[in-house]
């Protein structure tokens, strides 16, 4: 699965992770399946009426349209997805970050013709492919690509932090947070670092030296960083 970096109207980077050709496979094979459930079942309801060659066409031609727009209005309405997008948790989304509108998904649908019908998935598959974030013809032309919003864990995002086997805490007053006030300083700390938002580490050193009750030596983005490897250590060690 890889990663695309989209660029919002306030040049905000925000990192989204590309849904890959075999979610997108998936789930364009159960919105087939549904329409082509839906259609049998079209087909069996008019049978059963009994209609006329003539009204029969008619009829079919109305009752046939939600499967004719089923991608359009799906997405449409439930802000870029379909049934098949929902069970493989991707979505449709604009480059820029901004949501799709009826212009977009119409431009998707009315493509799919050549990225599906006609060369059966083919073309799609290999735009997508050597595009690289996501996109097949019909997302190129409408400005759009479709994302996974599966949440990846990576050790990262853990509370493991790597410490030689020779560490020697400093603070035993770690023990007064919680693995979970853990988790969202080491998150806000990497984020801030990556950033370099200083204001962030500064608001977590005020707030630790409160909780803690203590009066640390150490610079405020080294005292952060020491206090997650101690709370790493006594509960490592437990």
């Amino acid at each position: 699965m890889n990663e695309y970096q989209i660029e919002t109207a306030q040049n905000v980077g925000i990192q989204q992770n590309v849904a890959s050709i075999v979610d997108r496979m998936l789930g364009y094979l159960i919105d087939s399946l549904i329409i082509l459930f839906y259609v049998i079942c079209s087909i069996l309801l008019l049978v059963a009426l009994d209609l006329d060659f003539g009204d029969m066409w008619a009829v079919y031609l109305i009752v046939s349209l939600p499967a004719f727009l089923y991608y359009v209005l799906l997405e449409t309405i439930f802000d870029g997805k379909t049934v098949g997008k929902f069970a493989m948790g991707t979505r449709v989304v604009k480059l820029d970050g901004s949501k799709p509108g009826f212009a977009n998904y119409f431009i998707r649908w009315l493509l799919r013709i050549i990225d599906v019908s006609i060369t059966s998935g083919a073309g799609a598959a290999i735009t997508i492919l050597i595009k690289g974030n996501g996109q097949r013809i019909g997302d190129i032309a409408a400005g759009t690509t479709v994302i996974s919003e599966r949440e990846r864990i990576s050790i990262q995002d853990t509370l493991l932090r790597e410490i030689p086997n020779d560490y020697v805490p400093t603070y035993s007053q770690v023990m007064v947070l919680n693995d979970k006030d853990m988790q969202l300083i080491k998150n806000l700390y990497d984020e801030a670092v990556k950033n370099g938002n200083h204001n962030i580490i500064l608001n977590l050193h005020n707030r630790l030296i409160k909780v803690m009750d203590i009066e640390p030596k150490e610079k405020p983005v080294d005292f952060v960083s020491k206090v997650i490897k101690d709370y790493n250590y006594y509960t490592q060690s437990m």
